[in-house]
């Protein structure tokens, strides 16, 4: 529909304005603000519109509006066509993965459904066979969701971390009475560094928790980060935020305990609700501690005075109770990859150098459904049983192909 007064589209029906709303909806916690969903498909969207405006692919490619056409692409310009285009532009040698490009298309599919429900378009054009007749078959495979950690690596890892805490901690409690303060309080900040990055590195390794229900994400305000009040040592449990949007106790091993409690007692925490992994940046930090001593009517000349005191803005933190919040969960792949470096582990694996912190939960499956079986694990794992069998039928093929070897071997001496 033309507008009569200015020979342009209407705006409400230029395919950029429904993104907001159909992002709200899609998204997580107040206002519909966070989520990776959201994040993931707003980025999406854009890439398509800027492809139906002709403002990407090859230098011919005009857009999905006629030439004669002086407006921005609108729903009257989709139909079934535009997204087969897109799918082969999709599927294009881009070297993207054949599974990445069927999540790609799956954003904008799944817009296109939301976009016939309030009434936008007609038809779900977006999943007619013609539409996504381009796209390539999909492996099955989730990308970047391969990776395991081996007994081996976690082994290196685990290692690793303990002797850098074990070290750090004897240093700071050895330190003579008569150390400088200075250098006293920066020897209990390497050492809370150091008991940080193995209790972070044990619970990865051990509980098979996703690491987005251990920290922060910056996407999703209901995922703040575990805090010590989530924790009880005693029963070996830990509450987190499952991927199913409801809390959940997961359980804590043995060889998880131990860290956490020293790592506890090295920090002391003026409240339960402290961070049980707070961020280290220096930048954040002395924002926090800054902005929070202001608050309390601290004036700047006493503020600079104060942290000048400090070796660190964390140890500050901690003694007037100005609680930071956690690292997020880009914090911790970050800290994976200086310890992976760190500690020389061997890792061969197409996407990461380093070992990444959805290897921990998907090396700890392979241990539970090799030790007890897929029911067992799919408990640990918080997932379906079915969901499990898909993800590590490795193990069952694997186990089958003895059998068979096996029942080869019995027939091949019988006496024929």
């Amino acid at each position: 529909m033309i507008d009569d007064t200015t020979g342009q589209e209407p705006a409400a029906r230029r395919l950029r304005s429904s993104f907001d709303r159909y992002l709200q909806d899609k998204g997580k916690g107040r206002g519909g603000e966070g989520g990776n969903y959201r994040r993931n498909a707003a980025r999406e969207l854009e890439r398509f519109a800027e492809w139906a405006a002709g403002e990407r692919g090859d230098d011919d490619w005009t857009g999905i509006t006629p030439e004669e056409a002086d407006h921005d692409p609108t729903f009257e310009d989709l139909d079934e066509r535009v997204f087969r285009e897109y799918a082969r532009h999709l599927s294009g040698d881009r070297g993207l993965k054949q599974n990445t490009v069927q999540t790609y298309y799956a954003y904008i599919s799944a817009w296109c459904g939301w976009c016939v429900n309030e009434g936008y378009l007609e038809a779900h054009y977006a999943q007619r066979a013609s539409a996504t007749a381009p796209l390539p078959d999909d492996d099955g495979r989730k990308p970047g969701d391969q990776q395991a950690w081996t007994p081996e690596q976690r082994h290196a890892l685990t290692r690793h971390v303990d002797e850098q805490a074990r070290e750090a901690i004897e240093a700071y409690t050895t330190l003579p009475d008569d150390v400088d303060s200075l250098d006293k309080q920066r020897a209990r900040y390497a050492a809370l560094k150091a008991a940080r990055d193995r209790a972070l590195v044990v619970i990865l390794a051990y509980t098979a928790v996703r690491v987005g229900e251990l920290l922060r994400d910056s996407d999703d305000p209901r995922r703040r980060g575990v805090r010590w009040e989530d924790i009880s040592l005693e029963d070996g449990s830990m509450d987190v935020y499952r991927k199913k949007q409801q809390w959940d106790a997961a359980s804590l091993p043995d060889p998880v305990i131990s860290p956490l409690r020293s790592y506890r007692k090295l920090m002391d925490p003026p409240t339960e609700r402290w961070p049980v992994f707070p961020t280290l940046d220096q930048r954040t930090l002395a924002e926090f501690v800054q902005e929070e001593l202001a608050d309390r009517g601290e004036p700047s000349e006493a503020i600079d005075e104060r942290r000048g005191e400090y070796a660190r803005d964390l140890l500050l933190a901690l003694d007037e109770d100005i609680r930071p919040p956690s690292i997020t969960t880009d914090g911790a792949r970050s800290i994976l990859q200086r310890l992976s470096t760190a500690a020389e582990i061997d890792i061969d694996h197409p996407k990461h150098d380093y070992l990444a912190p959805h290897g921990g939960r998907r090396g700890m499956g392979e241990v539970l459904v090799r030790a007890f079986g897929y029911t067992v694990a799919a408990r640990y794992l918080d997932n379906s049983e079915e969901m499990v069998r898909e993800r590590y039928s490795h193990i069952e093929a694997g186990e089958l192909g003895d059998v068979a070897t096996e029942a080869l071997e019995e027939i091949d001496s019988v006496p024929q």
